[in-house]
């Protein structure tokens, strides 16, 4: 039996990367639909055929969501990603993360990181097709994923001449290579800043925007990988692989409690720019513990599992 499964989301890629990612984890078959981010936002009513299950994530695409579900009559297996802030006890099951405000069980369950679609068949490739440039960098290879703003505090200078502090003493102590992507949230300056100090380094590779990004790749094959905090996606992703994950904290309010639950769960280190040797937690995905609750509703349901 081919599962089919429906990602609803309003198309913010954070929120399209989380149904999305969980929806390929336990369909054969994914649609992924977007809805209107202002009134009415159910601008395409939905309708048959209806899916086995639909993956919502985001608040305004819960009420999308539900719609579907009474529309559906049932036959929908309806899971939420995210506190969905009302009508909790409609949806069979609901994905949030230990920070949220949402309490575990019925219908519940807490996870430590946010969902995505990264699995190890698309790192491997990722790192296949990178090979040819980041082999000879050489090792050990510091992968680095820097953000950008995030509502209510701004990606400053300091914050990335924090950051490239901390790159160089690593880059000096363990005579290693560096692989660097910013986003594009990352703010021009500090681009500028970390491209200049490391200008002409055969052993530094800077993404300049253009082109493919090397993100993934980056997440492969490095030996250590640091991160930002303002993204809990690239944070998650991190996670994701085999590699020890130090998160650089800014300090971003909204994130506070996620940072803090990795740390003291052993699963991160925040990034200082020491040479002490960071913990290797072995992948930790999310996604995977969110589908098999999935599939369990789906065999308890259907008697199909995914």
């Amino acid at each position: 039996m081919t599962l089919i499964a429906w990602a609803v989301t309003t198309g913010e890629m954070g929120m399209r990367t989380q149904a999305r990612g969980l929806a390929e984890a336990v369909a054969d078959e994914v649609t992924e639909i977007t809805v209107g981010r202002g009134w009415p936002w159910m601008r395409t009513p939905p309708s048959a055929p209806w899916p086995d299950v639909m993956v919502s994530c985001g608040r305004r695409s819960a009420r999308w969501a539900l719609a579907a579900l009474r529309r559906s009559g049932g036959e929908t297996l309806a899971v939420h990603v995210q506190d969905p802030r009302r009508d909790a006890t409609a949806f069979d099951l609901i994905v949030a993360m230990e920070h949220d405000a949402i309490p575990a069980g019925g219908n519940v369950i807490k996870v430590a990181t946010a969902l995505h679609d990264l699995t190890p068949a698309k790192l491997d490739a990722a790192a296949a097709a990178w090979a040819d440039r980041l082999g000879p960098l050489g090792r050990p290879l510091t992968g680095v994923a820097i953000g950008g703003d995030l509502r209510g505090r701004a990606f400053t200078l300091e914050d990335g001449a924090r950051l490239l502090d901390g790159l160089k003493r690593v880059k000096a102590g363990t005579d290693g290579a560096l692989a660097i992507t910013p986003s594009r949230r990352t703010p021009a300056a500090v681009i500028d800043l970390i491209t200049q100090a490391f200008a002409g380094d055969p052993r530094v590779l800077i993404w300049d925007l253009n082109g493919e990004n090397p993100y993934r790749a980056i997440l492969a094959s490095s030996d250590r990988l640091v991160v930002t905090s303002d993204s809990v996606s690239m944070v998650s992703e991190a996670l994701a692989t085999p590699h020890p994950v130090e998160v650089l904290d800014l300090g971003f309010a909204r994130h506070t409690g996620f940072i803090q639950d990795l740390v003291d769960r052993g699963l991160a280190r925040r990034f200082e720019g020491d040479l002490i040797t960071p913990i290797t937690t072995g992948p930790v995905n999310a996604t995977l513990e969110a589908a098999e609750a999935v599939k369990a509703l789906l065999q308890a349901r259907t008697g199909v599992s995914g």
